[in-house]
């Protein structure tokens, strides 16, 4: 039976039960009404509401489940499904809301996939025009800075000297975010050296970092290593930014068949804070290798940040 046929199932019910009361029963109504017809007539209008209420909202129940998963689901946190009960209509409405979020999560994955792989390409193409056309204008200047402060005066020397410095400076800079945007590393010496590159590079920034790389890692297909290579940048960025933690630790672990990312620090800790651009970055390249991202207090405090891949082996 529908959920339509058993709501006016159980309202047909109770309607009967007043007619027949009616019918049957010993109450009349004058045609000026006393007092003892309205309370009794009032009395049984109470009983039909509140027998009308108690069998909805038996009926109803498993909607405000339904009601509560909506308003709280996250596409983010892919998994979140509802047990299947009840009779016709309410259940196939709760397997209906199932297979809607499996289409969701799916369509998410695939789109957030799209951006993601655009996203790298236009960091390769933007490093790459850092690379040959600023970082060669500036080793231009470099070199004619030098030229001509070889030929001037002291007093002018020293100036461009200062100037050159300043040059050599920016040239530094740009480097490292050309690097930033396209881990090279990643690419020629595999994951292991660029996450030591990685870790070196935040030490150097006044934060100590201690990494644990395990030797025996399973073989990791390219596009999760990269993956992991950008959950770990961003989750040490985070800490760098955030956190006000001194110390900081990375430690890539296998687990059978599947590797483990964590990234741990002393901070302050993530506390109630709602998640940040970063953290759903994190969540979305998680999502592209089936991989499950949990962040949270860590074991000695601060902030913990645990990636799982359990197929590190498949393609994106």
């Amino acid at each position: 039976m529908t959920l339509f046929w058993r709501i006016f199932s159980l309202n047909a019910a109770v309607l009967l039960v007043a007619t027949a009361g009616l019918l049957l029963g010993p109450v009349t109504v004058s045609t000026n009404f006393v007092l003892t017809e309205a309370l009794v007539l009032g009395s049984g209008l109470i009983a039909m509401l509140v027998a009308n209420a108690a069998l909805l909202r038996f009926g109803l129940a498993p909607l405000a489940r339904v009601t509560r998963t909506m308003a709280t689901v996250d596409l983010l946190r892919p998994g979140t499904r509802l047990q299947v009960t009840g009779r016709a209509g309410i259940a196939e409405l709760i397997s209906t809301f199932n297979a809607m979020l499996d289409r969701l999560e799916a369509e998410r994955a695939t789109s957030a996939g799209r951006a993601l792989s655009a996203q790298e390409a236009e960091r390769r193409r933007v490093a790459q025009e850092l690379h040959d056309e600023i970082g060669q204008t500036l080793t231009a200047v470099l070199l004619e800075l030098k030229r001509v402060a070889d030929k001037a005066p002291d007093p002018v020397r020293d100036e461009l000297r200062q100037v050159q410095e300043t040059t050599r400076n920016s040239l530094d800079e740009i480097r490292r975010i050309a690097r930033r945007l396209r881990p090279g590393v990643l690419e020629e010496l595999g994951l292991a050296s660029a996450l030591r590159a990685l870790t070196s590079e935040f030490s150097t920034a006044g934060l100590a970092v201690r990494k644990q790389l395990a030797p025996d890692l399973p073989d990791i297909h390219v596009d999760v290593e990269l993956v992991l290579y950008r959950v770990a940048q961003e989750g040490l960025t985070n800490v760098a930014r955030h956190s006000g933690a001194r110390n900081a630790e990375l430690e890539l672990r296998r687990d059978g068949d599947a590797v483990e990312l964590f990234i741990r620090d002393d901070g302050r800790g993530i506390g109630g804070a709602a998640d940040g651009a970063g953290l759903r970055g994190m969540r979305e390249r998680a999502l592209l290798v089936g991989a499950t991202l949990t962040v949270g207090p860590g074991p000695q405090g601060g902030t913990q940040v645990h990636l799982r891949v359990t197929s590190p082996g498949r393609a994106v």
